[in-house]
């Protein structure tokens, strides 16, 4: 693989993957009370030195740990937040032809970052791999961004939450600079939403205005890595919606690629391009010369291999907009971004992975 000095790399991915049939079994064990806290960590720590390897294996620069200890590539990581509690109700989240599990938070005291059990599971991931440990949180806006946020008994001010939330995350990275991250990715699904009509139009009917939620949302990342080391990378990954091999939201960049790219303090972008509903290519014009955009053409929502020739065309189309040179290939989103995962199997998210790998290989040298 041709040498990046800094990620996203040539060849990089989101970060979820599948979790391993032992993996499943052993949760529902430990649901059934049949397998301890300790068994159910021996079976994760083995299943994430399993696919670090695998991706070492393939040639990928940056490894995650799959975020096989998650149940939610969100809220598992807002739960550990002090002042942030689990509720169960009806979200309406909106997804077409899926209805995820009632899970999500409530906010019920001053938000705080007071350690969190991400850090342990970081030190893990950093320990054994020999490639670029990549760490994936959801950007602020994740605790924020649904239809609708209710009354919050803790905050009469909106503001001081925002500020709360902000400092919470700004702590959050430096807690992870400290563990030794060097390469952080906040995954935002909200700034994405703001790309589609029709979830503008209801975020204008309960009150909201919709750019001005983008500059809050983009401020608030801002925050978060105000405090990150000069030689941590950040990179923001777009997602319209993951669950199931279903989605949210559709819509191009346009609206969002201003703000995006220009306003939002981080170093690169993993984009969805996998089908129509992103859009094209032309927003990446506004990509500036110091950053890069990994575009997501290859989809984890199907099994399917997508034709090498078929995805360097589509490279040259997004060169068109942006220096070949600052673009790089990576799958749209990852492969199970809540642990029921997407509809393919182990075998499939890897030949996704190595095609990645080797179209890369053959465009970036």
């Amino acid at each position: 693989m041709a040498k990046n000095e800094a990620p996203p790399f040539r060849a990089d991915h989101v970060g979820s993957l599948l979790r391993p049939p032992a993996l499943k079994e052993a949760r529902r064990r430990h649901a059934e009370a049949s397998l301890d806290a300790a068994g159910l960590e021996g079976v994760e720590d083995r299943e994430i030195e399993r696919v670090v390897a695998k991706q070492e294996s393939l040639g990928l620069c940056a490894v995650t740990d799959g975020e096989l200890r998650r149940s939610w590539w969100h809220l598992d990581f807002l739960w550990g937040l002090s002042g942030v509690e689990e509720h169960h109700a009806d979200f309406g989240t909106g997804f077409v032809g899926a209805t995820p599990r009632t899970a999500g938070v409530r906010i019920a005291g001053k938000i705080r970052f007071e350690g969190h059990p991400m850090l342990a599971h970081y030190r893990f991931l950093h320990e054994r791999a020999r490639a670029v440990p990549k760490l994936t949180i959801p950007a602020p806006s994740a605790l924020l961004g649904r239809p609708v946020l209710p009354p919050i008994d803790a905050y009469a001010d909106r503001d001081e939450l925002y500020a709360d939330l902000g400092a919470a995350y700004r702590a959050a990275v430096s807690a992870f600079a400290a563990a030794g991250c060097r390469y952080l990715q906040l995954d935002e699904v909200f700034i994405a939403m703001l790309c589609d009509e029709q979830y503008r139009a209801k975020m204008v009917a309960r009150g909201d205005d919709p750019d001005a939620l983008l500059h809050r949302y983009a401020a608030l990342i801002n925050t978060a890595v105000a405090g990150a080391p000069p030689d941590m990378t950040v990179t923001l990954h777009l997602c319209r919606g993951n669950f199931r091999s279903t989605h949210m939201g559709e819509g191009g960049y346009d609206a969002v690629a201003d703000v995006l790219f220009n306003e939002i303090g981080v170093h690169g972008y993993f984009l969805e391009y996998d089908d129509a509903r992103s859009g094209g290519f032309e927003p990446l014009r506004l990509l500036p010369k110091e950053k890069r955009a990994a575009l997501g053409l290859v989809t984890t929502k199907r099994g399917a291999l997508e034709s090498k020739d078929d995805l360097k065309r589509r490279i040259g189309a997004a060169a068109k907009f942006a220096d070949l040179d600052r673009l790089c290939l990576a799958p749209q989103c990852g492969f199970a971004s809540t642990e029921e995962g997407n509809a393919l199997t182990e075998d499939e998210q890897w030949a996704k992975l190595a095609l990645v790998a080797d179209v890369a290989r053959d465009v970036w040298g």
